[in-house]
């Protein structure tokens, strides 16, 4: 399954909406995906599983790249 990632690239910042980074891992669930950003100093707002439309509309952005790890 497909996961979209939002994050900031700093645990020790305050969130701000415009630092607010995505990437696109492939994982087996929500805990998976936490397992293997937990080496990066990542502060993960949100994790979304995508699928079906959703996905379809993601892979068309430009922005749209699988995260291999």
């Amino acid at each position: 399954m497909v996961f979209k990632v939002l994050f900031q690239k700093s645990r020790d910042e305050v969130p701000v909406r415009e630092n607010t980074e995505t990437l696109y891992l492939e994982a087996t669930d929500i805990r998976d995906v936490r397992k293997k950003l937990g080496d990066r100093p990542y502060n993960v707002e949100f994790i979304q599983p995508l699928t079906g439309k959703f996905l379809e509309y993601e892979k068309k952005s430009a922005e749209f790249k699988l995260e291999k790890i």
